[in-house]
């Protein structure tokens, strides 16, 4: 199994393509709240700056293409001397979700915005997974394959036909797998998590072998002896690289497995437990409860209520 692909099936992503975006010309300046949501967007024409606290502005021009996870606020303007408004207060005021800012003709600027959604029993995986902001300039080769995903998933949700459902969900699927390809959305030396440790021939075998078979009584010693390294520098590098000790990597995949399989309702709780590794049930809802802060039981009643 492909951890990446693991984890997108797990997170179940969905884009919506809800009209937002902007239109402006002149000076403008809008601000976006701190949501923890994924946005992305894309310049149709023209180009502005996106700020962010403690960050180098970012220029975006005709063409780039921009996601952003909203762990902090962020604005978007043309001069970044410019007081920026609110954009959920200006949507709430016009009733519109697609903004008209500045005045005049000057240096017109046409973008569309959307936002992915995700599973929520995972959602916590998504940290691991994505940089806080991923730029893809329009002469950026991949662009042009995610441009043309997000636009067959809009038509797809507009004109749905025969597997509608089925075909937007590999779309989306498909549209994160091309943005984690991109090399601007490769970790840097700087980052920990799943990104870095694929990029890592030592880690991503060990990676790619946990997720293979889940279920196996993974060692140190056994993951260190299949990646060719010995078992303390597999442990130390594991552990720089993926922000996390390797064993703890597997409890943590388990538990989400656990998660996904517990909100389907689809197994009973000892099956799960069998199936992820554990030895009996009664193991399985111990580190279940001691993971996540509730039992098995608990955690798909609260699941089957949410669903309904």
């Amino acid at each position: 199994m492909d951890p990446l692909i693991d984890l997108i099936r797990l997170l179940r992503p969905r884009a919506a393509l809800f009209g937002g975006g902007l239109d402006a010309s002149g000076a403008w300046a809008v601000s976006f709240r701190k949501r923890d949501d994924l946005l992305f967007c894309w310049i149709e024409r023209g180009e502005c700056r996106l700020t962010r606290p403690h960050c180098a502005p970012l220029q975006i021009c005709q063409g780039d293409f921009v996601l952003i996870r909203t762990v902090t606020p962020f604005t978007l303007t043309s001069d970044v001397s410019i007081e920026p408004i609110d954009s959920e207060t200006a949507v709430a005021t016009t009733g519109n979700v697609r903004l008209t800012l500045g005045a005049g003709g000057d240096r017109p600027v046409t973008l569309h915005a959307g936002k992915f959604a995700f599973d929520t029993a995972n959602e916590d995986l998504l940290s691991g997974l994505l940089p806080p902001l991923v730029h893809l300039a329009a002469c950026d080769t991949s662009l042009g394959r995610v441009r043309a995903l997000l636009t067959m998933n809009e038509m797809e949700a507009r004109e749905p036909g025969p597997a509608s459902a089925f075909i937007i969900v590999r779309l989306v699927e498909l549209i994160l797998v091309e943005i984690l390809r991109t090399k601007r959305s490769q970790a840097d030396e700087a980052t920990t998590g799943l990104l870095a440790g694929l990029n890592d021939p030592v880690t991503a075998c060990a990676l790619a072998a946990m997720h293979r078979d889940v279920a196996h009584d993974w060692t140190v010693g056994e993951l260190a002896k299949l990646c060719g390294v010995s078992r303390s520098t597999f442990a130390t590098r594991f552990r720089t690289i993926v922000g996390t000790a390797p064993i703890d990597y597997l409890l943590h995949w388990r538990m989400a497995l656990a998660k996904d399989a517990l909100r389907c309702g689809e197994r009973s709780s000892g099956e799960i437990a069998y199936a992820i590794g554990f030895k009996s049930p009664s193991a399985f809802s111990t580190a279940f409860t001691r993971a996540v802060g509730c039992s098995p039981k608990r955690f798909a009643g609260n699941a089957a209520t949410k669903s309904r």
